[in-house]
């Protein structure tokens, strides 16, 4: 078994991870497209909306990378995100869509701040828009079935809400990706009085 060790260069992530039960009825989805399509790639990580897109770095700094998501956490407060039914990137990606929601906005810019062009986290800006979306199947659909694959999803509903209350640190074991470490938002959800 590979030890972690500090001259090797890690991968890490940072994400909103779903609740349990929203990962659990996601992987019955990503469970289909294997079998039906061989898709595994979807299964290597729980279901998020990914706001730091996976990088590489020297363990020795996690202790530094896990007070970033604490201060990116730290100015959050929870918020409501629902998703959207399904879509696609172009032929090679199958997902959840996600609604804009302005609070989502501002965790993204924040995580930029803090991780994009910061030389101890080689974290590069990414030249598309953000879209906040749940993976399903990606980079591993043949391209000859991904419309087969898509007609399944293309019509199909799934709109479900859940509460964004914190940030999640993930690591690659070098098959799958684990959550390290979650930092809770800090500030109060803002109350509405009934």
């Amino acid at each position: 078994m590979l030890k972690r060790n500090s001259i090797f260069m890690e991968m890490y992530f940072v994400a909103l991870v779903l609740p349990d039960n929203l990962n659990d009825e996601i992987q019955v989805l990503k469970v289909m497209m294997e079998d039906k399509f061989g898709c595994k790639v979807g299964l290597k990580s729980p279901a998020h909306i990914t706001l730091v897109p996976p990088f590489r770095m020297a363990q020795n700094k996690e202790a530094e990378l896990v007070k970033d998501v604490d201060n990116a956490a730290g100015f959050m407060k929870p918020f409501l995100l629902r998703t959207q039914n399904f879509s696609s990137f172009k032929n090679r990606t199958i997902f959840i869509d996600v609604a804009h929601h302005y609070q989502l906005d501002v965790l993204k810019q924040k995580t930029d701040e803090l991780f994009t062009g910061n030389e101890k986290y080689n974290v590069r800006k990414e030249n598309r828009a953000f879209h906040p979306h749940i993976t399903i199947a990606t980079r591993d659909i043949a391209k000859h079935l991904f419309h087969e694959a898509w007609s399944f999803f293309e019509h199909k509903q799934y709109e479900v809400e859940w509460l964004a209350a914190n940030l999640s640190l993930l690591h690659h074991n070098s098959k799958t990706w684990d959550i390290i470490y979650t930092a809770p938002f800090k500030k109060e959800a803002e109350h509405n009085p009934s």
